[in-house]
């Protein structure tokens, strides 16, 4: 219980840390969204005038508060896989059984994508939206830590890389899923020409729709590769399954397949229209990333407990 506290302590420092970046931040002037006006331009002529020296040391506090906070997530993230790491040594397997290490193994890879996706983009902002997701997830593995043992059939390295492609394509597509809902009400705040205190902290719509992109091309990649050990494990437990009678048949109508091919479906083609269909990018492209995460959270959670009996891993 000690050992998985600790994550879960630097999850919460690092969600305050962004939430300081988040109300330091001020308009990038890098970034063009409007023109000053004379007024504005003015008064920052003044204000630099005035402030001297100690403008640097403001200017700068936004950039050390997000290093901080980014500093936080990679401890977490890190400490993270040594829990996870004790846990599979413990077990015998990785931890993606039962649903409190499913979620637990969820969380630190949706935490690694965030990562990944904030360093290949230079922007910190989104931080604030995405960990306290990561703080409330991981809230439930900590109020009950047990790891639920996996049967036989299941120790298979086909398995392990079937479930941990698909864990991480979640991950991906549920950051996803909060860029483009950002990026839709971002867009529907500059439409409205109510330009108030997210305009200014956000990212640009270019910035979010790049990084909405990238989440989805990750995600894609590994749910591809969790399709495909899967459709190869299935057949192997198939011949398995006519001569020995403890192992269980998976049949490739069962509804969880079907409902992962059809997200499958939705996100390949969120990629193929992107590049083949004109206006298919930015807020199109959201809505469909957010369509698609509603599709994750069917199958994790309604498909798996009601609707099917031999995929409920």
């Amino acid at each position: 219980m000690s050992s998985t506290l600790l994550p879960l302590v630097l999850y919460a420092a690092a969600c305050v840390a962004y939430a300081v970046h988040f109300v330091r931040l001020k308009p990038d002037s890098t970034d063009v969204r409007l023109p000053p006006s004379r007024a504005e331009r003015a008064s920052a002529s003044l204000a630099e005038a005035f402030s001297g020296g100690g403008r640097s040391t403001s200017k700068n506090l936004p950039a050390q508060s997000g290093r901080l906070a980014t500093t936080l997530l990679a401890a977490a993230a890190l400490v993270h896989t040594f829990v996870i790491g004790m846990q599979t040594m413990e077990a015998g397997h990785l931890p993606v059984a039962g649903a409190t290490s499913a979620i637990s193994t969820f969380v630190w890879l949706l935490a690694l994508a965030y990562l990944y996706t904030e360093m290949t983009t230079n922007e910190q902002a989104m931080g604030v939206f995405i960990v306290p997701l990561l703080v409330l997830l991981y809230l439930v593995s900590v109020i009950s830590p047990t790891i639920e043992p996996q049967v036989k059939v299941l120790e298979s390295r086909l398995f392990a890389v079937h479930v941990g492609s698909l864990l991480f394509a979640y991950a991906s597509f549920a950051l996803a899923f909060v860029l483009g809902l950002t990026y839709v009400l971002l867009f529907k705040e500059i439409k409205a020409k109510h330009l108030g205190f997210f305009y200014v902290r956000l990212p640009s719509l270019t910035k979010l729709d790049d990084m909405n992109v990238r989440a989805v091309r990750i995600g894609w990649a590994f749910l591809t590769v969790g399709v495909v050990a899967g459709a190869i494990w299935i057949a192997v437990m198939s011949r398995a399954a006519e001569t020995d009678p403890t192992v269980p048949a998976v049949s490739l109508e069962d509804p969880k397949i079907l409902v992962t091919l059809a997200l499958w479906a939705v996100y390949s083609f969120e990629l193929y229209a992107r590049r083949a269909i004109a206006g298919w990018s930015g807020r199109r492209s959201a809505w469909v990333s957010a369509i698609g995460f509603v599709i994750v959270l069917l199958n994790f959670v309604p498909v798996s407990y009601f609707f099917t009996t031999s995929h409920n891993f």
